[in-house]
């Protein structure tokens, strides 16, 4: 019986209230609660942290010091643990060379099949490439037809220019009588004039026969010989009934017509992190730092000559001398200097940018050539500086982004190279290999690596991500996207016995693809496994086997238990705030009128085509509350993010990140600044905090300062930072803690034993206002520090956005990296309520329901409705029913993800996008909307619809 659970006793990590816990083995084990509660605390830093710890301490000091060491947690003790895996939101980083099909492994099996069961060709002549040896070649002669007359050749030059006399007295001497020159026999003993400025073909006749009158072993002896005088390459003519057709057969991995030579193959042929793989030309990267003509050339709509920006930056001489250069060049291609760019003819501008041959004239270099040129040859870095705006990161021009050498990407399976695969969306991928059939032989040399590729398609499906490419960068990818290739790859490795910590794998899904992500984990359940996942869906805790509510409240008035067992358990909770909203008795609320629509003031972006965009048209309506919705993969976050917000920061913050493709976008004018709110952290230090992140800091440094007792000691503002000398503790910079290195341990913080952890030296904590010190301020909660600075407006005014967004709990000092990433999104939402609003800024928020419960989207959509009433614009990208009700305007994209999607599907009110039928998004919200079930009942009816 005590082998069925994990017991964990006293756990005190954070905010936890020395909390005792029972979860239930092999089961799907569900953590809510508020954000903030102590979720994160209990799976992540109390429960994995333990498990890896004492994984970790099993090794040998020598392997321990390779591993990162996690701090044993604030518990007394753990029970029935197995080995620990976590799962969570992050993105790989942003090495540029791992990728979907390399993280999930998919990429290293295709490698491995395509040096298996290959065929490789000629990347000049596109002919298929054989290694055969002189056995196969004897067998294949054998097998033509008896009366075939058979003319064995050795070649010996291939398509060089030149007389080659002392190559026919060479061959005579060997003893051989004839020659095949460009197609004619010809005697040797004879002069042969070649003209020695044409290219020519020869080949020596080795042996002339009919088939039917020679032995097997004078086939063979010639065979021999042609394969040695042409090395490795032997040419079979057969007469007049084959058509006089060549056959041509090579003992090396080599093209017989263009004497090309090949490796043979092997894996690393189709590494792009390889020098035997890799593209010369960008090492593998796909990408290379390039003149940008879109950046030397920004406003096309200029004459020519005024219209190159990267000749401006050399200084008035130099530029003078290039205009002189422009005039020149219109004078010998006969154009006009005072015409607009755009409006000359396109091998005019190929001139202009990308420059010319020589001739008796001269050449000009070209605009591209002479600034990387003079990026090359200076050794000023202000040069480099200037020259280095114009350039970006483009496809590199020897592979066109597709990272491998011709070679390697000659190789094909089923008509298909390696990129050509990694670059199909996974869903048609699948489609391949399933309809993909062996030869015996393939099966033989290729099947496991074939039977783990279509495994691991099936697995990337079933997590909803079968509109990805293999090639897709990792750094690309959300969070939830990313946490989704993880727990496809687990699935993969069929371990058992595991415990996995999830934290919410349904974000970034749509209703319609969550049932597939509940059967995988259902499934990885039924394979011995231990489930814990931290979550807010209502379908994925309708679903789980145990639920463990915590609360009551985030921050200091969370960390305890609320309500823990199955389903019926938490609903008839009384105390549980998601009981609540599980039987209905808590709603979030459809709006009781919706904004109008001002259809003069709007962004409208016309042709977007940037990767899946299927050259659309969309308009965004201004002063109102957007959505953009639709499947994975449809599209959304290339028009709001790749597009309109680099459209926007390179308009009003010159910003250097190029848009996605599109023709033109209006409306521009309406907006002076555009701002993104994630739930990235606010800091990546523990001396960020949410007082200095929203400003109120500076302004309580500087009532500090005027305290009468700071200005009789003359203390100003700077000595009430713990970032700056004279007023924090020396002894630990003003952390309030030390570090000490423990080499072969985890490093161990102590609290400063000067201090004592107040961060600032005595003569600084002395200063008082209303009897508490800095440090007494920075340990306040925000709705204490309310009351205490209640007569100071400046001071307030920004700590009442803070409360206004649900963060009253927090306390003011602390640190940005103990911050969840709601909380994280919330403080940066205070920011700009607390800021005087211009009513024309556009916010856009990426999936902003993430890590939140019921209450905290509640307090979310509070906000935003607060931000767009003061006339600001609001773009959400949400799959959230409760904020799609709750929005002004939707526009709906798909229908489909990957190459099904990038179209508008529909566009208008939620009670229009309610009404269409083809819209995945309106099925699920009409019923919300008609109020006939709340959101959990319906999304539980779609998973059972799903499975029946």
């Amino acid at each position: 019986m005590e082998n069925e659970y994990i017991f964990i006793k006293g756990a005190k990590e954070h905010n936890l209230k020395n909390i005792d816990v029972k979860i239930p083995r092999d089961k799907l084990v569900v953590i809510t609660g508020l954000s903030g509660s102590g979720k994160s605390s209990l799976a992540f830093d109390t429960i994995y942290a333990e498990g890896q710890r004492r994984y970790v301490e099993s090794l040998s000091s020598y392997a321990r010091q390779f591993l990162e060491q996690l701090q044993k947690p604030d518990v007394e003790y753990i029970e029935g643990l197995s080995p620990a895996i976590s799962i969570e939101q992050r993105t790989a980083g942003g090495n540029p060379r791992s990728t979907v099909g390399t993280q999930t492994e998919i990429y290293d099996y295709l490698r491995l099949l395509f040096a298996r069961i290959g065929v490789a060709h000629c990347p000049q002549c596109g002919k298929e490439i054989k290694q055969q040896s002189s056995q196969e070649i004897i067998r294949q002669i054998l097998e033509l037809p008896k009366e075939s007359k058979i003319i064995i050749l050795a070649p010996v030059v291939r398509g060089r220019k030149g007389e080659y006399r002392e190559l026919f007295r060479q061959v005579q001497k060997e003893g051989f009588i004839r020659a095949r020159v460009d197609g004619k026999i010809y005697e040797i003993e004879k002069p042969i004039a070649l003209d020695k400025n044409k290219k020519h073909n020869i080949e020596i006749v080795v042996d002339r026969f009919e088939l039917s009158s020679v032995s097997k072993k004078r086939i063979g002896d010639s065979v021999e010989t042609a394969l040695k005088a042409g090395e490795g390459t032997v040419i079979i003519n057969i007469d007049e009934t084959r058509s006089g057709e060549d056959l041509v057969y090579s003992e090396q991995y080599a093209c017989p017509d263009c004497g090309i030579s090949f490796e043979e193959l092997a894996p690393r042929m189709f590494s792009f992190n390889s020098p035997y793989g890799a593209c010369p030309g960008c090492d593998g990267l796909g990408t290379k730092m390039e003149i940008d003509s879109d950046l030397v050339i920004p406003d096309k709509n200029k004459p020519v000559i005024d219209a190159i920006e990267g000749w401006r930056r050399g200084g008035k001489g130099l530029f003078l001398y290039y205009r002189r250069l422009m005039r020149s060049l219109a004078h010998k291609h006969n154009f006009d200097v005072d015409t607009p760019f755009k409006k000359l003819s396109p091998e005019i501008k190929k001139i202009i940018l990308y420059g010319e041959e020589y001739d008796n004239y001269g050449a000009f270099e070209g605009v591209a050539p002479n600034l990387e040129r003079r990026f090359r040859e200076t050794e000023s870095d202000y040069i480099k500086e200037e020259i280095n705006k114009f350039m970006s990161v483009l496809p590199c021009p020897v592979c066109n982004g597709k990272r491998l050498k011709k070679e390697s990407l000659a190789v094909t399976i089923k008509g298909k190279n390696i990129i050509d695969i990694t670059t199909t969306a996974i869903k048609e991928l699948k489609a391949f290999f399933d309809g993909m059939e062996l030869t015996d032989k393939e099966k033989l040399i290729g099947y496991q690596a074939f039977k783990e590729i279509k495994s691991r398609l099936r697995f990337m499906t079933n997590v909803g991500l079968d509109y990805l490419t293999l090639d897709r960068r990792s750094s690309t990818l959300s969070g939830g996207e990313a946490q989704r290739i993880r727990l496809a790859t687990q699935i993969g490795s069929g371990l058992v016995g595991v415990l996995y910590i999830l934290d919410e794998p349904s974000i970034g899904l749509h209703q319609k693809d969550n049932s597939k992500l509940l059967d995988t984990l259902l499934a990885l359940r039924d394979l011995g496994n231990t489930l814990i996942v931290v979550e807010h869906d209502e379908a994925t805790i309708r679903k789980a086997d145990y639920i463990l509510d915590l609360g009551p409240g985030a921050g200091e008035n969370g960390g305890r238990i609320i309500a823990g067992g199955p389903l019926k358990d938490i609903i008839k909770s009384s105390d549980s705030l998601t009981g609540k909203y599980l039987r209905g008795e808590l709603q979030i609320p459809i709006p009781g009128a919706r904004r109008k629509i001002n259809k003069d003031k709007s962004l409208v972006i016309k042709g977007a085509k940037e990767h899946n965009l299927k050259n659309i048209d969309v308009t965004i309506p201004l002063g109102v509350f957007n959505c953009i919705t639709g499947v994975s993969g449809s599209g959304k976050s290339t028009l709001v993010d790749d597009i309109l917000y680099r459209a926007l920061a390179k308009r009003l913050y010159r910003s250097k990140e190029k848009p996605g493709a599109y023709d033109k976008i209006t409306g521009m004018e309406f907006i002076d600044k555009v701002i993104v709110i994630d739930q990235s952290p606010i800091g990546r230090t523990p001396r960020s905090n949410s007082a200095t992140y929203t400003g109120v800091f500076t302004i309580i440094r500087d009532l500090f300062s005027k305290v009468p007792d700071s200005r009789v000691r003359g203390y100003k503002p700077g000595r009430f930072s713990f970032n700056v000398k004279g007023g924090r503790c020396e002894t630990c910079g003003g952390d309030g803690i030390k570090k000490i290195e423990m080499h072969f341990l985890p490093d161990v913080y102590v609290t400063c034993e000067i201090c004592k952890g107040k961060r600032f030296n005595e003569q600084t904590l002395e200063i008082k206002y209303k009897g508490f010190s800095i440090n007494d301020v920075l340990g306040m909660s925000v709705d204490k520090a309310m009351d205490i600075f209640a007569n100071i407006p400046a001071i307030n005014s920004k700590l009442e956005t803070l409360h206004d967004v649900g963060l009253g709990y927090i306390k003011l000092g602390q640190s940005a990296t103990t911050l969840s990433g709601g909380e994280a999104q919330r403080i940066k939402l205070s920011a700009e309520l607390s800021k005087r609003s211009t009513g024309r800024t556009l916010y856009i928020l990426d999936e902003p329901t993430t890590g939140l419960h019921f209450a905290d989207v509640d307090k979310l959509l509070s906000v935003l409705h607060r931000l767009t009433d003061a006339g600001n614009t609001v773009i959400v990208i949400e799959h959230n029913l409760d904020v799609i009700k709750n929005s002004d305007y939707i526009i709906d994209l798909g229908p489909e993800g990957g190459d099904g999607g990038g179209q508008v599907v529909v566009s208008g009110s939620p009670e229009k996008v309610a009404d269409t039928k083809k819209s995945y998004t309106g099925q699920y919200l009409k019923k919300v909307l008609n109020g006939k079930k709340n959101i959990s009942n319906l999304l539980v009816e779609a998973y059972e619809k799903n499975n029946n």
